[in-house]
């Protein structure tokens, strides 16, 4: 069990006990930072209430992209197997939203079910209609994945013609109330079609303030050639560079991410490669979760007090009796000076407050007698759970850490390459020869004998001196050549023999072909003189 005292002494007389990380953001959000948002209609304007489901859900996956970029494909390739409610297929197949998630058995649990299910995280979705909670299901299976995860399936996003059909709700707030709540976020690109429809701009929009959740996934890129691969990675990166307004690029991930065939084989190392990436990414997410949760609370917090600053101002200018319509009026047509204002007179960064279009949209509807004038103890009370709470809490979140195993997904696609010769890099690099009776290094030690025994050698072995002329002559960096030499002076004697300067060499010829070092000498690569030293 956990603890923390307060030592403030505004805050409460009884310390602060805490159970779990979740149990901490809960108690903070409902006392300090849900009644400034209440108070000043918050849940209105930006996003809904959290309720304890969100606090205590697993990590979700949110698939977003257009139709046909193989998003329900994606999930079974993960979880090995179908889930209820599945459909895949050139043409837009899947319409709904489908929350894939663990349950004992098969089956699918309606939207208005889920909505009034207080286990699940989705009851405030009951805002956007049954437009939307038609086209929304829970797919329940038993799945090892699914017990870290849970996966969240879109309708393809439409293009060209298709987008003039409305969906009956508005889609793009559906996905950012989705993108608040989620661990990650990936968008899906077709290789072949990689044109942003004017729904996927506004969707990737929508997105803004959850880029560090985003990552992109060039997906069915075996089905064209290693150059024309080049040319349509670089305009994807162009593509996304107009729309997502950030300094860093966001990491993009090229594959073929289902169980069939590679079509065009080439680039099979370099698809390996980034599905590990990917995979290590995604298993990583139960353990962040908390750090999550936590970060998302820390992020609620600046534009509840910006919002708060935003409607005690209204209600400030508005008069106490006539002329309340053109005075409205006129301050939703002013917003944005009002928005310069409490930037100057609050020192906000002008990045925390929100839309200015949408903003002064909503606020048509508002009865603005109605808004609260500014409440400093509320303010206060938010700027004490940022100041002190949050750190005591993120010291919490490195005990709970420290203190559980090491939380990782497990089964599905993850477990197929963990072990045995099908693991990423298995047999390459340093792992070259790992099943081979015979030593590796020996294939070669002919010419690096011969280039050993240049370097004048007494009583069978070099010098650190000599050995380092012909180390340096790889050009490889010295720190480089210092881990090599730590790896290849087994005998720690501070010289080389004939075995161990061939090994050096082969380490040499590891680094020169694009491969990372071992940090301990794997048991293969001992000469065989010295095996015995190790043992």
């Amino acid at each position: 069990m956990f603890s923390w005292l307060g030592t403030d002494d505004r805050r409460r007389k009884d310390p602060e006990v805490f159970q779990t990380v979740s149990d901490g953001l809960k108690k903070l959000y409902k006392t300090k930072l849900l009644p400034l948002e209440e108070h000043y209609k918050f849940h209105e304007f930006h996003s809904p209430a959290l309720e304890d489901a969100d606090f205590d859900n697993k990590p979700m996956v949110l698939l977003v992209g257009q139709y046909s970029t193989g998003k329900t494909t994606f999930i079974r390739y993960l979880l090995e197997q179908d889930f209820p409610g599945m459909r895949i297929g050139p043409e837009p197949t899947t319409d709904s939203f489908i929350a894939v998630m663990q349950g004992d058995v098969e089956g699918i649990v309606p939207g208005n079910a889920l909505v009034v299910d207080p286990k699940k995280p989705f009851r405030k979705l009951n805002a956007f209609g049954n437009a939307f909670l038609n086209r929304f299901v829970c797919a329940q299976l038993p799945n090892p994945v699914l017990e870290s995860i849970s996966v969240i399936d879109t309708p393809g996003i439409l293009s060209g013609e298709k987008q003039r059909i409305s969906r009956g709700y508005d889609f793009a707030a559906v996905l950012e109330w989705f993108a608040e709540r989620v661990d990650r976020i990936i968008l899906l690109f077709d290789a072949h079609k990689l044109d942003i429809s004017d729904e996927f701009s506004e969707v990737i929009k929508a997105l803004k303030n959850h880029e560090d959740k985003m990552r992109v996934v060039l997906n069915k890129a075996d089905q064209i050639e290693t150059q024309q691969l080049m040319r349509v990675y670089g305009a994807l990166m162009w593509s996304l560079g107009k729309i997502v307004n950030t300094p860093e690029v966001i990491r993009v991930y090229i594959g073929s991410f289902w169980s069939h065939p590679l079509l065009i084989p080439d680039n099979r190392k370099l698809f390996e490669a980034e599905e590990q990436d990917l995979f290590r990414d995604i298993q990583s997410l139960p353990r962040n979760a908390a750090l999550r949760k936590l970060n998302d609370l820390i992020k609620r917090a600046p534009l509840a007090k910006v919002h708060a600053y935003i409607i005690s101002s209204l209600k400030k200018e508005m008069p106490s009796m006539f002329g309340k319509d053109n005075k409205k009026k006129e301050l939703v047509n002013n917003l944005g000076d009002i928005y310069a204002r409490i930037e100057r007179e609050h020192q906000i960064s002008p990045g925390d407050f929100p839309n200015l279009k949408k903003m002064q949209d909503q606020l048509q509807a508002q009865d603005f007698s109605k808004f609260q004038p500014l409440k400093s103890k509320l303010l206060e009370t938010v700027e004490d759970m940022l100041a002190n709470d949050i750190a005591q809490l993120m010291v919490l979140v490195r005990q709970e850490e420290s203190q559980r195993p090491t939380q990782m997904v497990k089964g599905g696609a993850f477990e197929g390459t963990l072990h045995g010769p099908f693991g990423h890099g298995y047999g390459e690099g340093a792992g070259e020869g790992i099943d081979d009776a015979e030593w590796v290094v020996a294939r070669d030690k002919p010419m690096y004998d011969e280039i050993f025994y240049t370097l004048s050698p007494v009583d069978g072995k070099i010098t650190g001196a000599n050995a380092k002329k012909e180390m340096v002559r790889s050009k490889l960096p010295n720190t480089v050549l210092g881990k090599i030499w730590k790896l290849a002076d087994i005998d720690k004697d501070g010289m080389l023999d004939d075995e161990e300067f061939a090994l050096a060499n082969h380490l040499i010829k590891v680094k020169l072909e694009g491969h990372e070092l071992p940090n301990e000498l794997p048991s293969h690569l001992l000469p065989p003189s010295k095996r015995k030293i190790t043992e």
